[in-house]
């Protein structure tokens, strides 16, 4: 019941950050995960709030690639990479960070990402997972590099979308 809870609770935090976004009345004018340019409407969204849509993104695609979802899985990693985008454009640089996420995101990320988009388009599962927990491993090691190593991920242990349905499609 206390799992049920807390994933209930990330969705609901999730959909009402949505939600605040799309209460500001900007409507999307680009193919970034946050359409427009937000510093120039006024609002630049913080950063954990992206971090939290590439933690909902970062479960997704492991959910999808388990799945064999791969069109699924293709779609959830190239959010991911707009998402990071969106941090190295926005927030380029942090208060309390000794490393840019400018320049940890590139240095740290990049590589990993790579390695799950060539792992979904090879449809291997094996090769996909090993990809994903390099890139969940990477995703630890830039928060730890840049002061927030409090905040560790994991693969999912369940799906806190029971409205998705995450095998593919049967033509």
């Amino acid at each position: 019941m206390r799992v049920l809870t807390r994933y209930g609770l990330f969705v609901i935090i999730t959909l009402a950050s949505a939600l605040a976004v799309a209460a500001c009345g900007h409507a999307p004018t680009s193919t970034t995960s946050l359409g427009g340019n937000p510093a120039a409407d006024g609002f630049v969204p913080g950063l954990g709030e992206i971090m939290s849509l590439q933690q909902m993104r970062h479960t997704k695609l492991w959910l999808a690639g388990q799945a064999g979802n791969w069109k699924l899985a293709e779609y959830e990693v190239e959010e991911l990479g707009e998402g990071f985008d969106d941090v190295v454009k926005l927030h380029p640089t942090h208060k309390d960070s000794p490393v840019d996420p400018k320049d940890a995101i590139p240095r740290m990320i990049s590589v990993p990402l790579e390695d799950c988009r060539h792992a979904i388009e090879t449809q291997n599962a094996a090769v996909f997972a090993a990809a994903y927990d390099a890139l969940t491993t990477a995703c630890n090691n830039c928060h730890e590099a840049t002061n927030f190593g409090f905040n560790r991920v994991q693969r999912p242990t369940s799906n806190p979308y029971p409205n998705q349905v995450f095998e593919p499609a049967r033509r």
